[in-house]
């Protein structure tokens, strides 16, 4: 089955700061993925360490505290915000951290083309855009083929971890994950609309901006830890 592009997202460039401009220049030889080919993640990091993926990492707040909370693991960010590659970048530098590399390019692509199966030991996907509007819901991430797609990249006990500050995205992740057969819910719940439903804590994830801002707001925040607990068979896809 052909997995359909996503485009998820609106390419907002913005402004590089001088700091990010010499960062993207001098760094990114070292620190920027191939999407040529498929990874080995042994040969990039010289070592057999898991390896937990984060689609849109933004600035890459939540993946330098990862990284650095957690040396024995090597992480990898999926990101098309030029500015916040170039952040990123510069933070890896100044504080001397070797278990991160980067994929400049859209998720999909990367998962398709680049992420071997049954390599992934987790994937985060921290507040991804909500896409409110509901003639806009198509361009959400979270839709059922990628989800099976993700799975596929996921080893045997591997987790999918997520989460919205929007309700309604949150329901939409839950009933969509559920879906997918080959993964289960570690809150688990009764039935689809129980809180129970969502993970109670956040879970080896720092707190963002974007959660932030949305508490100031006044939203609340749903996680969803799902873990694969099947293989896929020959004719998944």
């Amino acid at each position: 089955m052909q997995i359909r592009a996503i485009k998820s997202f609106i390419l907002r460039q913005g402004r590089l700061t001088q700091r990010q401009e010499h960062a993207l220049t001098e760094l990114s030889q070292h620190y920027i993925l191939p999407t040529e080919t498929q990874a080995d993640w042994k040969k990039i990091f010289s070592c057999d360490a898991p390896v937990i993926v984060e689609i849109g990492f933004g600035m890459g707040h939540a993946l330098i505290s990862n990284a650095q909370a957690r040396p024995d693991y090597n992480f990898v960010g999926i990101e098309v915000f030029r500015p916040g590659i170039g952040a990123l970048l510069a933070e890896l530098k100044a504080k001397n951290i070797a278990n991160v590399r980067i994929f400049y390019k859209d998720a999909t692509d990367v998962f398709k083309q680049c992420v071997p199966d049954n390599s992934l030991d987790a994937i985060h996907i921290f507040f991804p855009d909500p896409w409110p509007k509901r003639r806009h819901h198509k361009r959400r991430l979270i839709q059922p083929l990628f989800v099976q797609l993700m799975a596929r990249k996921l080893k045997i006990g591997g987790k999918l971890h997520l989460a919205t500050d929007w309700e309604d995205y949150a329901v939409h992740m839950l009933k969509t994950l559920h879906s997918v057969k080959q993964l289960s819910n570690l809150a688990q719940p009764a039935n689809l609309q129980e809180m129970a439903a969502f993970a109670r804590s956040r879970e080896e994830r720092p707190q963002t901006k974007y959660e932030r801002r949305g508490q100031t707001l006044g939203h609340s925040v749903w996680d969803l830890i799902f873990e694969k607990r099947d293989s896929f068979g020959e004719d998944t896809f």
